[in-house]
């Protein structure tokens, strides 16, 4: 039984600006579809898809077998093929640089820990129905977070709003 995660972030209209996350939840055997959501306030393309991959995991259970979706491979490769490196050189680079930001990262790899977590590539903008799903319409959960998320939304870091979708749309094969 596996929970699947996609999550996204982004900052609009620049980057760094205004950014927010999104994340959409589906439970094991597809028991249920949710969708979460929030604005972080100024920020940069790359914390906002470590926040959106940190929310995402938060939902899940401790324990619980995860697929994470994400269109950033900033965040797939952290979790997959530099953590080790990063972790053994003291939060260094490969450079000898202190990793950019290491406390996301390390709530992130907690998160993880308490999981097990396979994070998975998947093509932004490529037509994934659940990278692409947003608030019921499709969009980029991450696209356009300034104009989305700071206007009508209200919310805060602090704040975020989550609500439950009937039913999952097909997921592509």
């Amino acid at each position: 039984m596996t929970w699947i995660v996609y999550a996204d972030g982004a900052c609009a209209p620049s980057n760094p600006g205004p950014s927010g996350w999104g994340v959409v939840l589906i439970a094991p055997e597809g028991a249920g579809l949710s969708d979460h959501f929030g604005f972080i306030g100024p920020g940069t393309n790359q914390i906002a898809e470590l926040t959106a991959a940190i929310e995402g995991l938060r939902r899940v259970p401790a324990g619980a077998a995860v697929e994470l979706f994400s269109d950033s491979q900033y965040v797939v490769k952290g979790l997959s093929e530099w953590r080790s490196g990063w972790e053994r050189r003291g939060f260094r680079n490969s450079k000898g640089e202190p990793v950019a930001n290491q406390g996301l990262w390390k709530t992130l790899f907690a998160l993880a820990d308490a999981r097990r977590v396979r994070p998975q590539w998947v093509r932004g903008h490529a037509g994934d129905v659940y990278n692409a799903y947003r608030a019921g319409r499709p969009r980029p959960i991450g696209a356009g977070a300034g104009a989305a998320y700071s206007g009508s939304h209200r919310g805060g870091p602090d704040r975020p709003r989550t609500r439950t979708v009937p039913g999952p749309p097909p997921r592509p094969q």
